[in-house]
């Protein structure tokens, strides 16, 4: 699907109040009068092909092209890096990376911005090596205390050579994209919807962490706000019409696994589903805002928060009283609605905003949609010999860890979505076809809410995940004393024998959505088995994102300062900035916290 055929074009365009971070590329040369002529040729061709690889292969989450920006001349001085920096500041530019085929002077020709994400590409030659240039000016950015990645491909090309080798393309496709996570998310919000869930830590909104690490502000918004607005009719009526038909055609009602003698009426379960579809338009509304709230009167409401993610408080003091926010996460997570495929937002049940986060970083660094789960159960091979008479084998010889949770499962995460191969996949969501969501859909249940912990009703999302996909479990966790700090553990979906997995779906809750999930082990530490990595997670919730991205989390973290306690990433994999290694190259995660504490948060 193309992007002008999306609903980005109606109610979701321009999601957010601010114009996308652009990436400036700094082609810097040796100043010298008749050594500079011989080379600036060359270094505007780098500097054009770095542009062109980053706009073809890399989009904001909106799906829109990256957009980069190049100084009308080489920079060879401190007068020429001050012009260039004024253009940055006038066109918007959240990331800048420096190339070079050549010696040049150091300080004079460095980004000294304090806070943006800034790349090196010293070009690997003889005649005049920008790998030099790369060292000393890496080492003027360690001084004077502004990390700086460096970029240095392996194989010596010729002078007149200004193709991308693969290894330094990959580098400069990492840096940039998470460079552009990091730019994307300053001046945002986070919004919470609500308090503090059932004593859950990540709902203590800390507002220090948001702004010091993030550049983001937060936003405070009552669970009274729906009830306004639903009992005001502060929201798009016929938007509504068109939702509730939509649930009606395609969003398919489980049974009803409450006793007899507790189930509601279908009078009102239906009354339910008006006020769930109401909760979702306007939790969507609050986040982002929608003119045609101004067009009714409502100019206020009709801006927004300007949040780039959000949480819902929910427990208990809504859901003791009111219908579950269930479908509205479910469903604002997802890559679809019923005004067509958009792109997907992130909003965290029970208000987890360090799990929104965690969600956030896999949305930016993938442009895909995100699950939120409970890390529920640690199944060892014997309990699940004893509870079900299956000898697990294979993949599951070391057990699996079940990830579930009532609300924020983004109905992608069926995993209906596939590649030309047929594998299933996440896909981002410009690529995702009709007959996907199609799929998507046919594959959920929407459950009558469990009344034991939802005595207000509802309905919880039901589905299982396809298994054989590669995926990353991520969470940020904020430690008293230290600050942040990012776990990662990288494996793969699984799928049971049927009979295995009802047996233990029951065990939990059967009307909430089910993912079996096996992390890559590495025999040490945290992941020398199964146990262990459940064992050592932080919290009682995790992100998970497609695809191995722990390597690009890694990068993303390095930029905003907030050390990796656990990862099961290959070194190999790592890119980090150049000062990592002057804080002991013997002991990387150690380094990590060191380095991390030197600088501390990015913006502060």
């Amino acid at each position: 699907m193309s992007i002008n055929e999306s609903s980005r074009e109606g109610v979701y365009k321009g999601l957010l109040k601010s114009s996308h971070p652009k990436v400036g590329i700094r082609p810097t040369v040796d100043g010298r009068r008749k050594v500079r002529e011989s080379i600036e040729g060359q270094t505007l061709q780098m500097a054009k092909a770095v542009a062109k690889l980053i706009s073809d292969k890399i989009r904001h989450t909106d799906g829109s092209p990256v957009e980069c920006v190049i100084p009308p001349t080489c920079i060879g001085g401190v007068t020429e890096a001050a012009k260039t920096e004024e253009l940055f500041e006038k066109e918007g530019v959240g990331v800048s990376l420096t190339v070079s085929s050549s010696w040049c002077y150091g300080s004079e020709t460095m980004d000294m911005h304090p806070t943006r994400p800034k790349a090196i590409w010293g070009f690997n030659g003889t005649e005049r090596p920008g790998a030099v240039y790369l060292a000393a000016v890496l080492a003027a950015h360690n001084q004077k205390g502004l990390p700086a990645f460096g970029i240095y491909g392996r194989d010596v090309q010729d002078k007149d050579d200004i193709t991308i080798p693969k290894d330094v393309e990959e580098k400069i496709l990492k840096f940039v994209k998470a460079g552009l996570a990091v730019a994307t998310m300053k001046g945002k919000s986070y919004l919470s919807i609500g308090g503090v869930s059932m004593g859950i830590a990540g709902s203590m909104v800390n507002p220090d962490f948001f702004e010091s690490y993030l550049g983001m502000r937060v936003e405070y918004v009552d669970m009274s706000e729906f009830t306004r607005r639903m009992e005001e009719n502060i929201y798009d009526e016929e938007e509504y019409r068109k939702a509730i038909e939509w649930v009606k055609k395609h969003c398919k009602e489980g049974p009803d696994n409450n006793p007899p003698s507790l189930q509601r009426s279908r009078k009102e379960k239906d009354k339910h589903w008006e006020t769930v579809v109401k909760m979702t338009i306007i939790a969507r509304d609050l986040m982002i805002g929608n003119p045609k709230l101004a067009k009714l009167g409502f100019e206020e409401e009709a801006l927004g928060h300007n949040a780039i993610i959000a949480g819902f408080q929910g427990q208990r003091q809504w859901t003791d009283h009111f219908p579950n926010g269930d479908f509205t996460e479910t469903i604002l997570n997802s890559s679809f609605d019923w005004n067509g495929i958009r792109e997907p937002f992130v909003f965290a049940t029970e208000n987890d905003s360090l799990n929104a986060v965690s969600m956030l970083f896999g949305k930016l660094l993938t442009d895909t949609a995100q699950l939120f789960c409970d890390v529920r159960t640690y199944w060892s091979p014997e309990a699940v010999k004893r509870v079900t008479g299956y000898k697990v084998s294979g993949i599951l010889e070391n057990g699996f860890i079940h990830l579930i949770n009532s609300g924020a499962a983004s109905l992608d995460w069926t995993g209906e979505q596939t590649s030309e191969d047929g594998s299933h996949l996440i896909k981002q969501w410009w690529e995702i076809s009709k007959e996907e969501v199609e799929k998507c859909l046919n594959a959920t249940l929407f459950m009558p809410a469990n009344l034991e912990y939802f005595p207000g009703g509802g309905f919880s999302t039901n589905f299982l995940t396809r298994g054989g996909i590669p995926v990353t479990m991520s969470r940020v966790n904020l430690i008293k004393g230290l600050g942040p700090v990012l776990q990662i553990a990288e494996g793969y979906t699984v799928e049971l024998p049927e009979e295995v997995h009802e047996i233990l779906d029951k065990r939990t809750d059967p009307t909430w959505p089910t993912t079996w999930f096996v992390p890559n082990l590495t025999g040490r530490g945290a992941f020398k088995d199964v146990y262990s990595v459940m064992n050592s997670w932080g919290a009682n919730h995790a992100a998970v994102s497609y695809g191995h991205i722990g390597d690009r989390l890694i990068t993303l973290a390095s930029m905003l300062r907030i050390p990796v306690c656990m990862h099961n990433v290959s070194e190999e994999r790592i890119f980090r900035p150049s000062v990592w290694n002057a804080f002991g190259t013997e002991d990387p995660e150690g380094a990590d916290y060191r380095v991390c504490n030197n600088y501390g948060p990015l913006y502060c």
